[in-house]
């Protein structure tokens, strides 16, 4: 079932559309410089890994292609949901596809094949892990100008066995390290403990990611991915001409929120336009790394049901290469924005319902049939205001075992160490004839 923690109301559902791309800036048109990613390559027992350097451009496009259609597919998916209607919409696509990737690597058959086609992701692996390689390593890349950071983890039971190529892929090529916890006896320590992982990598901006009683004895893996970023303009807004202005959110209803404006003569930016509607770039300052901007997709009428039934990474493509820089007069609201998802059924309707299901197939991982996929939880934050953008974002993928037909039972734990009750029983009537309990074992009283 899905959810969202908080809809704040007064900012349109069009916001949602304006940092679908955040981090990968102008990613449907012409692709930025891809930086060297580092991987890991195989190395003898007990050695440690060796960096090698991976630059296969076409891979890190497809990569960047399949997360774009996924991002519009999601999209399109929520906007059309009733629990969204006139609600605000936020998410980041990548930080999703990151951690459905690790999860892929795990899947095998009917399970893999449709988290492949609802991902987009490159059927060749080596063009996949090389892809995802290259792009988190531009994402970390660094620059004094801005932050922006993403990190993936893997939290495993500390009593179960996850096949040695499965860890070693994540790790590899998403730098998804392993971590061992305690989900059998201590599931709720375990849940604290990733969540503070999450907030620790977004500045606090993701808090509480996986809620009380997600975690519980019978999960086996949780996987993370976490993204950060923290921007400023190229061009700022001034503050003193931020003024009060209505907002209108439905035919004959406004709110009154605060507006930013440029209207100068330096005001110039990339736009372009078409009978719908009208796109505007703002780009954040930056240095050394890969230049990100904000892309703003404004319809014509009131009606973004239009513009979001047209909605596809064509559409965005043909008005990019239209775009020109020229001055534009702009009036732009401050906003904030947290939302929260639990996406089974989503997903599960876009065409991978099998992996929530007994049916799931994720030998990969362990080597058997046991387990499933049940949660998938994001979540997200963005605020944007005079001087920039600062938005982050978390991805939880938690696998429990499966009660799968031809499944192998989970071998239980029986540990009477501690205080219980007994009893003598006739096995043919059912009749109790001895009854007690145990607090002290040495006979103590």
């Amino acid at each position: 079932m899905l959810f969202m923690d908080q809809r704040i109301s007064g900012v349109c559902i069009l916001s949602a559309i304006t940092l679908l791309l955040i981090v990968f800036a102008g990613c449907t048109g012409t692709p930025p410089v891809q930086p060297v990613s580092p991987a890991i390559e195989k190395t003898p027992a007990g050695q440690p890994p060796t960096p090698v350097i991976l630059t296969n451009e076409n891979s890190t496009q497809a990569v960047a292609d399949a997360n774009n259609r996924f991002a519009f597919d999601l999209y399109s998916q929520l906007a059309k949901d009733q629990e969204y209607t006139d609600c605000n919409l936020f998410f980041s696509p990548f930080s999703l596809s990151s951690a459905l990737a690790i999860t892929y690597e795990g899947a095998e058959g009917k399970t893999a094949e449709e988290i492949r086609s609802v991902f987009y992701f490159p059927e060749e692996d080596t063009a996949r892990r090389d892809g995802f390689s290259a792009l988190n390593a531009g994402i970390n890349s660094g620059d004094p100008s801005y932050s922006l950071r993403m990190a993936n983890a893997l939290w495993a039971e500390k009593t179960y066995p996850f096949l040695a190529e499965y860890t070693t892929t994540a790790e590899r090529y998403y730098g998804a390290k392993v971590t061992n916890l305690d989900f059998v006896k201590h599931p709720e320590e375990s849940r604290v403990t990733i969540n503070t992982w999450v907030e620790d990598k977004t500045e606090e901006r993701i808090k509480d990611l996986i809620p009380a009683g997600v975690i519980d004895p019978m999960t086996r893996l949780v996987i993370t991915n976490a993204i950060y970023f923290k921007g400023d303009w190229v061009k700022q807004f001034d503050k003193n001409k931020t003024t009060d202005a209505e907002f209108r959110t439905a035919p004959g209803t406004s709110v009154k929120i605060p507006m930013m404006q440029r209207t100068d003569d330096d005001a110039i930016y990339l736009y372009s336009e078409n009978s719908d509607l009208q796109m505007l770039s703002m780009p954040y300052e930056h240095t050394t790394g890969k230049a990100l901007s904000m892309v703003i997709l404004l319809p014509r009428s009131d009606n973004l049901t239009i513009t979001e039934a047209s909605l596809s990474t064509g559409t965005l493509t043909a008005l990019q290469q239209s775009a020109t820089s020229r001055r534009v007069m702009i009036y732009f609201p401050k906003f904030t924005l947290e939302t929260k998802y639990s996406l089974p059924e989503t997903l599960g309707s876009m065409g991978m319902p099998t992996a929530f299901t007994g049916n799931a197939d994720f030998s990969g991982m362990d080597g058997t049939k046991d387990l499933l996929i049940s949660d998938v939880i994001h979540q997200a934050f963005v605020a944007v205001n005079e001087e920039g953008t600062e938005a982050a974002a978390a991805t939880a993928v938690v696998m429990k075992l499966a009660a799968a037909p031809g499944g192998a039972d989970p071998v239980p734990v029986f540990r009477a160490d501690h205080p219980f009750l007994f009893l003598i029983q006739d096995n043919e009537t059912g009749s109790i004839l001895f009854m007690g309990r145990v607090m002290n074992p040495t006979g103590s009283q």
